[in-house]
């Protein structure tokens, strides 16, 4: 909801959601995550597959979970191999510069300059405690399944994030987790026929801390966009 209780419409959850990195420590009823987990299911699929699985931590089982983390963190300071590329391995441009731009508009709100690789490499490790949010999600899919199929795990992903914002709540999907897989699959249970796709942080924005002053910036629709016809 809105202030005033007054429901937030799609073009205002879109524009106003970002991925946050610093959450406040106030906590996220259980039947809430439930709604917005439920209502998400409505997303489409190709075929009525509906290939999404996830799993939501809170309380007491997030704890437990962040403190295995932060042992395996001791033990494997570079995490895990994971089961597939982030991000393509000789990624091009305009692509390139607007992952290295968005990185460095990151670091500038935290006052981090490129050489303190040190501060730069804690503030990425706070993506393995959720950024301090009080729940975290994880999402898997069928190892059998296709591009078309994790494009629609994409989409229920991006449901949950725009239903969150509905109600007050921000969040931050996460593909980092995918350096972690093997813990994070041990410690849910992850059958061995399913993959761990992404995170996501789950909570309330804290709106004083500098890092959720970030706004991404857009290309310019000429760079996307091709409407013909009209």
């Amino acid at each position: 909801m809105h202030d005033r209780g007054i429901p937030m419409n799609v073009s205002d959850a879109l524009n106003s959601r970002t991925s946050v990195r610093a959450f406040l420590n106030m906590p996220v009823s259980e039947e809430t995550v439930r709604d917005i987990l439920m209502i998400a299911s409505r997303s489409p699929s190709g075929g009525n597959l509906q290939p999404w699985h996830v799993w939501a931590l809170g309380g007491e089982e997030l704890t437990r979970f962040k403190a295995l983390m932060g042992e395996r963190i001791k033990l494997y300071p570079m995490g895990e191999k994971p089961e597939y590329n982030i991000y393509p391995p000789e990624l091009k441009e305009p692509y390139r510069t607007r992952r290295f731009k968005n990185g460095e508009d990151l670091y500038r709100t935290l006052g981090i300059p490129r050489e303190e690789k040190a501060a730069r490499l804690n503030q990425l490790s706070k993506n393995f405690t959720f950024f301090g949010a009080p729940v975290g999600l994880f999402f898997g899919i069928d190892r059998q399944m296709e591009p078309g199929q994790w494009a629609d795990l994409g989409m229920y992903m991006q449901s949950v994030m725009l239903l969150a914002k509905e109600k007050g709540l921000s969040t931050c999907p996460q593909e980092a987790w995918a350096l972690w897989h093997k813990t994070v699959g041990e410690f849910i249970g992850l059958p061995s026929h399913l993959m761990l796709f992404a995170g996501m942080a789950l909570g309330y924005a804290d709106e004083a801390h500098p890092i959720n002053s970030l706004r991404s910036d857009r290309a310019d629709p000429s760079e996307f966009m091709t409407i013909s016809g009209f």
